[in-house]
C-alpha cells in the first residue's frame, strides 16, 4: 500500500518560565526570566497506510494534540521528520491544505455569525472548487449529514451536535485524502455519535480516506479502528491492532451460563461468581490465573448447560488499564 503518513524520530519542545516562589524571587524573574524545557514529544515513528483508520490515543499531556498540529503543519518540530501525502507539513503547508482534513472537537472552521452556507461558499473558493463540482459534493455531504434544514441558520444557533455535523461538511467539501480528527465527537449526545462513527467509517471505505483520529472516547476506538497507537509522556508505548491491544491487556474476562437444572457449582482458582440464580449464573476469570478453556471445559463437565457466553471487559476498562501502568 501507499504510505499515506510517515514520521521519523519526531520530537517537540516547549520552553517554559519558570514561576520564582515568592515576591523577591517574582521580581528577580521579571529582570532575569527562567525557563526550563518540556519535551511533549519525544522522538516518536510511525507510519499509515492509505486509506487507515488508526486511533492516536493516550493521557491528558500524552503528546497527542501537539503530534496533530505537526502533522497538520500547525507546529514546526525541534527535530525529526515527517511527510504527509508527500510532502513536509511545516514547509509545505499551504500545499499540502488542499490535500488533508482537520476537525479539532473544540475549534470552528465556520463563521460564527453567519449561515453555514456561506462558510462553505467561501471554502469552495479557498479550495479553488469548480462552481459545478463544488455544488454537487456540497449536496452529496449535506444529504449524508441530514443538515439541510441548518444551511441558513447562524451557526451561533445551531446545537452543539448540529455544529458539529457542519464542521465535518466543510471539512470534506475538497475531498482530502487524509484526514485529522482531534475528540471530534467530545461532548456529543450517545446518538449523535453513533451517527458521526457511522458517516466517518462511510467515508473511509467508499473514498479510501486514510483517517488518523485521537478521542479519550473508547467508543470511536472500537467501532471505527483497526490499529491503536498509545501514546504517553511524549512516546509510543504501544503500536498494533485493536486485537492485540485487548490480548495483551485484558486481565478478566466474563462468562454467562444459561442452565438447563439449578445448582451448577464452579471451584477453581481465578473464577469467581458475580451472581447465580436457578437458571443463570455470570462469573468472572482471572485469566492470569486460570485459563478460559479450561474453565469452559469444567463448566461443561459439571453443569447442564443450555447456552454460555464469553466476553470480554469493556474497551474503557482496557484503556483505563494501560493509562494507570504508564
Amino acid at each position: 500500500m501507499d504510505t499515506a503518513v510517515d514520521v521519523h524520530g519526531l520530537r517537540k519542545v516547549f520552553r517554559a518560565k519558570e514561576k520564582a516562589p515568592g515576591l523577591r524571587g517574582s521580581l528577580a524573574a521579571l529582570v532575569r526570566p527562567r525557563h526550563r524545557d518540556v519535551e511533549a514529544v519525544h522522538g516518536v515513528n510511525f507510519s499509515l497506510a492509505a486509506g487507515e483508520v488508526v486511533a492516536f490515543i493516550g493521557p491528558n499531556g500524552a503528546g497527542k494534540s501537539t503530534t496533530l498540529k505537526m502533522l497538520t503543519g500547525i507546529l514546526h518540530p525541534t527535530a525529526g521528520q515527517a511527510s504527509v501525502l508527500g510532502m513536509v507539513p511545516w514547509r509545505q503547508r499551504q500545499q499540502l491544505a488542499y490535500r488533508i482534513g482537520a476537525v479539532f472537537g473544540q475549534r470552528s472552521q465556520l463563521w460564527y455569525h453567519l449561515p453555514p452556507i456561506d462558510s462553505y461558499e467561501l471554502l469552495g473558493r479557498i479550495y479553488e472548487l469548480d462552481g459545478k463540482a463544488f455544488r454537487a459534493r456540497l449536496a452529496d455531504l449535506v444529504d449524508r449529514f441530514d443538515i439541510g434544514p441548518l444551511l441558513t441558520t447562524p451557526v451561533r444557533k445551531l446545537s452543539y451536535g448540529e455544529r458539529v455535523r457542519c464542521e465535518f461538511v466543510g471539512c470534506l467539501l475538497h475531498r482530502p485524502r487524509v484526514l485529522f480528527l482531534d475528540e471530534p465527537t467530545i461532548g456529543l449526545d450517545v446518538v449523535t455519535k453513533q451517527r458521526i462513527r457511522a458517516l466517518i467509517r462511510s467515508m473511509n471505505q467508499e473514498e479510501g480516506t486514510t483517517i488518523f483520529l485521537t478521542s479519550h472516547d473508547a467508543g470511536d476506538v472500537e467501532h471505527l479502528c483497526e490499529r491503536v497507537i498509545v501514546i504517553n509522556r511524549g512516546t509510543l508505548i504501544f503500536d498494533d491492532t485493536v486485537t492485540a491491544l485487548k490480548a495483551r491487556y485484558i486481565r478478566t474476562r466474563f462468562i454467562d451460563l444459561k442452565l438447563v437444572e439449578p445448582g451448577c457449582r464452579i471451584d477453581l482458582p481465578g473464577v469467581r461468581v458475580l451472581h447465580a440464580e436457578d437458571y443463570a449464573m455470570a462469573i468472572e476469570v482471572d485469566t492470569r490465573v486460570q485459563r478460559i478453556e479450561a474453565v469452559v471445559s469444567q463448566i461443561v463437565a459439571s453443569c447442564a448447560v443450555a447456552d454460555i457466553t464469553i466476553q470480554d471487559p469493556p474497551l474503557e476498562e482496557i484503556i483505563a488499564a494501560i493509562y494507570r501502568e504508564v
